[in-house]
């Protein structure tokens, strides 16, 4: 297993002590390390995905209280994808402190957004288990920031997102493929199909090819986000 620094310089960096130092080093330890006295952090990753979720939803919810349900889920997608908590991840220099195998260490991976992301979403199940959900809330509000407000903005690019999604995954970038046209030239229906190459795909229809890819991408990421 790699060597990383003394946790106590990440608990400075994320803001919070731990009076269980165990469920902060769990948290840390990818599965590539993981021993039979020290657990990877797969399961602390399902718990911490939920926390954040709750926690994003409600600010989502209490930030715009006019924003119907078809505005929140976008913004909360772009909160909550893997993409999202490892950008928050790179903030606090988390990748230094994971407990990495050799393997994983030598193949760059405290730099892969996908173990950032997983870490992060272990790392607030570990302070939420060590500290409650009020202590947990307050961490993420304060890590995510101005994310949250910026968050429209975000959710409207979402051949982006999922652009950002694939190269996480070291996929290549998604594909978009014109199914069919229908209607007269003055009235245009594009239907557009967004594919990756590890199989998931999703269509999406509209008055203009741009349009309609931009409707595939949502569908697809929608589509990524249940299966998760």
């Amino acid at each position: 297993m790699s060597e990383a620094p003394p946790l106590s310089s990440f608990c400075q960096r994320l803001g919070h002590s731990f009076k269980d130092q165990s469920l902060l080093l769990q948290a840390l330890t990818h599965a590539s390390a993981a021993t039979n006295k020290n657990h990877d952090n797969q399961r602390l990753e399902f718990l911490g995905d939920r926390i954040l979720g709750l926690v994003i939803s409600q600010a989502l919810f209490e930030a715009d209280p006019s924003a119907r349900e078809g505005q929140l889920a976008p913004r909360f997608n772009a909160l909550v994808r893997k993409e999202a908590c490892a950008e928050v991840a790179a903030e606090i220099d988390l990748g230094s402190a994971l407990r990495l195998g050799r393997s994983e260490m030598r193949s760059g991976g405290r730099r892969k957004l996908a173990l950032l992301g997983d870490a992060m979403e272990a790392v607030l199940a570990a302070v939420y288990l060590d500290a409650g959900f009020a202590a947990t809330q307050t961490l993420i509000l304060r890590l995510w920031g101005d994310r949250i407000t910026e968050a429209e903005s975000r959710a409207d690019d979402p051949k982006s997102a999922l652009q950002e999604w694939a190269q996480a995954r070291t996929l290549l970038p998604p594909a978009y493929t014109d199914i069919k046209r229908t209607g007269p030239d003055h009235q245009p229906v594009f239907i557009v199909e967004a594919s990756l190459t590890s199989g998931e795909a999703a269509r999406g229809e509209a008055a203009s090819k741009k349009a309609a890819q931009v409707k595939a991408a949502t569908a697809l990421l929608a589509q990524l986000k249940e299966k998760k």
